[in-house]
């Protein structure tokens, strides 16, 4: 009887833990169900988000890619404007050159400048391009007055300047050319002497301030004189204006002799390798060509 009791006990706890673990393995494929349903929900989710943005990207109006303002670009009617009124000076008072002269120069440099017509939008003129620049050399002007006057954004007008800048530089640097032989030079002499009654000159020496902001972290470098901040423009020029060499860099806190002595130009002459003439021959005294400057250069 003992042992029934004792085999029957055992019995049922057997059942039970059977049951016990049939009940677990139901509860752990349930809450593997349940994960694998909140992953796929998350997936589907996911899917949904990603197709209602692209429906929106398709339904989403167009934006123009410039403003109302730049859309009414009339650069060109500036200039014809001031054309008509050419007998005031008007016109080359803007752009610093007669209009025979802006033609010829857009002639040179069009080529480089002109940019190809798409069907999305029309490119900025080589007319426009050239006269915002030069307007931007003649005065200095700020890229945001300049997008006003022009109707080009500032943006544009900082891609275009330099642009026209380096197409002039290619097309026009044949023009500053400096005699490299006696020959040569006798002859800028000849024009000093029969214009301005100057013998034995052979070019005239200046500089000039060019005033721009301070470059970051530069200190007092580019301080000058005039107490504001400048870099130096130093030129050689013929009897008749043309310039036959040019130097621009240096800072403006360095003296107009400095200038000279750092420039190609004094070396060339310092280590005699200008081809200048000889000494006038039958003089008791010497009389070397020369360049006038400011005096102390002298």
């Amino acid at each position: 009887m003992v042992v029934r009791l004792i085999f029957s006990a055992n019995l049922q706890r057997s059942t039970d833990s059977a049951h016990q673990t049939q009940t677990n393995i139901a509860v752990d494929k349930c809450s593997m169900a349940s994960r694998n349903e909140n992953y796929t929900i998350l997936v589907m989710s996911a899917a949904v988000l990603v197709m209602a943005d692209v429906n929106k990207k398709k339904r989403r109006q167009r934006h123009w890619w410039r403003t109302n303002l730049f859309k009414k670009r009339s650069g060109t009617g500036i200039l014809m404007d001031l054309k008509s009124q050419e007998i005031s000076g008007q016109y080359k008072n803007f752009t610093r050159m007669t209009p025979t002269d802006f033609e010829n120069l857009l002639q040179r440099i069009g080529p480089h400048i002109s940019k190809q017509e798409t069907y999305f939008r029309t490119p900025i003129s080589a007319q426009d391009r050239l006269a915002v620049t030069l307007r931007f050399l003649a005065t200095g002007d700020s890229y945001t007055s300049l997008q006003y006057l022009f109707r080009i954004s500032k943006q544009s007008i900082g891609r275009v300047v330099p642009q026209v800048c380096a197409a002039l530089i290619k097309e026009l640097q044949e023009y500053i050319k400096l005699p490299k032989t006696p020959t040569a030079w006798k002859q800028v002499s000849k024009i000093f002497e029969t214009r301005w009654n100057l013998p034995h000159c052979v070019g005239a020496l200046d500089g000039k301030h060019v005033v721009l902001q301070a470059p970051v972290k530069s200190g007092t470098e580019f301080f000058n004189y005039k107490s504001n901040f400048s870099i130096v423009l130093s030129a050689l020029v013929d009897g008749v204006y043309n310039f036959m060499f040019a130097d621009v860099g240096c800072q403006g806190r360095i003296s107009d002799g400095g200038v000279f002595k750092a420039s190609k130009l004094y070396q060339q002459l310092t280590e005699n390798r200008l081809g200048l003439p000889e000494e006038l021959e039958g003089c008791s005294m010497q009389i070397p060509y020369f360049l006038p400057a400011i005096a102390h250069l002298l």
